[in-house]
């Protein structure tokens, strides 16, 4: 099981979280501290902590907005919510919407994000460019979102990492995980991360058991995985890229190589 197995490529700013690891699970180790080390907040102070906003704020390059501009979404905006000033839209424009919650402002949110109403995000979290948080979704900290990724409607995260593109978008549960690049979860999706009875989670690599010392782990799932409909994944399991992982299905705890299909 090596690195290779799940991931051909890992964004330039997270490189210190997977360079040189003995484990694949290593990340998660890592992630509370390198999280504090490299956060850059830069909510505006004038959110109130746990209260829901009570208007649209926009964030651009050069600050933030309360007026000013108008937010549209319909047919020409393909269904998202889009930032529009002076008559053009503003793709580097980030949106926090009116009734959104941030617990804290240990929050970076990077260009084009968008956060929709009954969205709660507490910190620290870091929020990569383009990503959506919708409507419902509960951000528990610790969580790093790469570009482009989505956190979907009664989705909740803690303490997890969404590589480039990846996308939870509907019902789902990801807690102590690793999403790669491009993987998609089928609706109703859960990573289960704490192991039933004491211990920790130990899972079978080649024959062989392998502790990983955690106590709660989730999954970690390779570049351009896919999960069907309300499927589960166990604690410790490791699916390598480019897996498919059909509806309903329940994954045991263990190393899944690339390109294989795994069923209950």
């Amino acid at each position: 099981m090596h690195i290779d197995d799940f991931f051909q490529k890992i964004p330039q700013r997270l490189d210190p979280l997977f360079q040189d690891i003995e484990n694949i699970w290593d990340p998660l180790d890592r992630l509370k501290e390198f999280i504090q080390d490299t956060i850059r907040p830069n909510l505006p102070d004038f959110i109130s902590p746990g209260v829901p906003l009570p208007e649209h704020i926009v964030l651009l390059p050069n600050g933030w907005l309360t007026v000013g501009f108008e937010i549209l979404c319909n047919s020409s905006t393909k269904g998202r919510l889009q930032v529009w000033i002076d008559g053009e839209p503003v793709p580097k424009a980030s949106l926090l919407c009116a009734g959104s919650v941030f617990a804290d402002l240990n929050i970076e949110v990077a260009e084009g994000v968008t956060i929709e109403p009954g969205a709660l995000i507490k910190g620290p979290t870091i929020i990569e460019s383009a990503t959506e948080v919708r409507q419902g979704a509960y951000v528990r900290g610790d969580c790093i979102f790469g570009e482009k990724c989505v956190v979907g409607h009664t989705t909740e995260v803690k303490h997890s990492i969404f590589l480039d593109n990846a996308k939870a978008g509907h019902f789902a549960y990801i807690g102590d995980s690793i999403l790669g690049n491009n993987v998609n979860l089928g609706a109703g999706t859960k990573m289960a991360n704490l192991k039933f009875g004491p211990g920790t989670v130990t899972i079978n690599i080649d024959g062989q058991k392998v502790d990983t010392s955690r106590r709660k782990i989730g999954a970690i799932l390779g570049d351009n995985v896919q999960t069907g409909c309300n499927s589960v994944t166990n604690p410790g399991a490791f699916v390598g890229r480019d897996c498919l992982i059909p509806p309903t299905t329940s994954v045991m705890p263990g190393f899944y190589k690339p390109n294989s299909i795994i069923r209950s």
